[in-house]
């Protein structure tokens, strides 16, 4: 999984929860190689990675002892995780939406990796119990339909969109957008609670953590929810309630395309040239969570913006981890924390290939970014709920 010899970095995590599927275990060897896998050798699995176009090499059984004696020594920041079973994945996404319209059910698609799609019936009806992780697709939580009221209040598609919102919210009882999507968040937040994976990218990332700290709080304005929003709301936020961002200032304009501070996307001045965040680096033996999230075969990663494109360092809470960052601009990009017995990863920006993701823009052809950096991120999510776990080291 190097930079050298693997040609088709994505279809590798497929091929390895293709044969975690068939109940084969296999070692995600931390640090060494670019995050390698070790496979078992069958012919199977030779005959799907050709399939396939993933690069593999055959060794013996005492040249994998050896690897494995060179990861386990102590001298040495490596570490061997043994995946035992295949996740079940849910997609948090509305009907309609195409897999190009998110970056994760993008790259499930091209990575051959099966999901099941839920969306807010699935999820109050507690559907979510069949799941060990959960994406959250580029989601409004906060009933203000994404913010795209000044841009797009005339198009149709807002319109449609807006009136389908509705149309649901009703059926599942509630009287406004704002009141469901709530009621879904906090079931979200249980399902973490109660030990399992999320992971969200983009507007789905701050807009859960807001609608979680407004609770009870009415931060809508009329042309979302037909009524005015709850006097001084900025004062009646609790920033207990949420996962990640703590001490944040909601945008109140209804024609900003912003929730609130913790984006940095208004914020920055890098060039896109210039533009790049750097992974960190953990101790694969002390800290193995963080250390499979960053596995990739590089440390640089390119930037990639989106409605909410990275977070504001110093509205991060200090219980969250963060994995991703670009110092110079005093931003983080990709974090995670632990809620309860479960974990979630937050990742800014839309699409790591598509730098500035626009409404209508065509669709990111993956097979022209086999080997993206940014994509692997996303990947490591996905396997993470498969190694064996192990008691955390406080």
């Amino acid at each position: 999984m190097d930079a050298e010899h693997q040609k088709n970095h994505l279809k590798a995590y497929g091929i390895t929860f293709w044969t975690l599927d068939k109940d084969l275990k296999v070692k995600w060897l931390l640090n060494y190689r670019g995050g390698s896998f070790l496979l078992p050798n069958t012919e199977s699995i030779q005959r799907e990675c050709q399939i396939r176009g993933v690069s593999f090499e055959i060794i013996s059984t005492p040249k994998a002892e050896l690897i494995l004696k060179e990861i386990s020594s102590p001298s040495k920041n490596m570490e061997a995780v043994i995946l035992e079973k295949a996740p079940k994945i849910a997609v948090y996404s509305p009907s309609g939406k195409q897999p190009w319209d998110d970056a994760v059910t993008l790259v499930l698609e091209y990575a051959e990796i099966p999901y099941k799609t839920v969306y807010d019936e699935e999820v109050l009806n507690d559907h979510l119990l069949l799941y060990d992780w959960l994406h959250l697709h580029h989601e409004d939580f906060t009933g203000q339909f994404g913010k795209f009221y000044s841009a797009y209040k005339a198009a149709s598609w807002y319109i449609e969109e807006k009136k389908e919102a509705e149309a649901l919210a009703n059926k599942l009882g509630f009287s406004k957008v704002s009141q469901a999507k709530l009621a879904v968040a906090l079931k979200i937040r249980d399902y973490v609670i109660g030990g399992g994976f999320m992971f969200a990218m983009c507007s789905a990332t701050d807009s859960f953590d807001i609608a979680l700290a407004a609770e009870g709080i009415d931060i809508c304005e009329p042309m979302f929810d037909g009524d005015g929003s709850t006097p001084a709301y900025q004062n009646k936020i609790d920033y207990s309630k949420t996962f990640a961002f703590t001490n944040f200032t909601l945008e109140r304009s209804p024609n900003v395309y912003e929730f609130s501070s913790i984006d940095m996307t208004s914020k920055r001045r890098i060039p896109k040239t210039t533009d790049y965040f750097s992974l960190m680096e953990f101790s694969a033996k002390w800290d193995p969570i963080p250390t499979m999230l960053c596995q990739n075969h590089t440390a640089l990663v390119k930037g990639f913006m989106g409605q909410t494109t990275a977070f504001t360092r110093d509205e991060i809470k200090s219980s969250v981890l963060v994995m991703g960052e670009n110092k110079s601009n005093g931003e983080a990009k990709y974090i995670h924390g632990i809620k309860g017995k479960g974990f979630f990863t937050f990742y800014g920006g839309h699409d790591p290939e598509d730098y500035q993701h626009r409404v209508g823009d065509p669709k990111t052809e993956l097979q022209l970014h086999p080997t993206s950096p940014g994509y692997r991120l996303i990947l490591n999510n996905i396997l993470f709920p498969a190694a064996k776990k192990k008691k955390q080291k406080t």
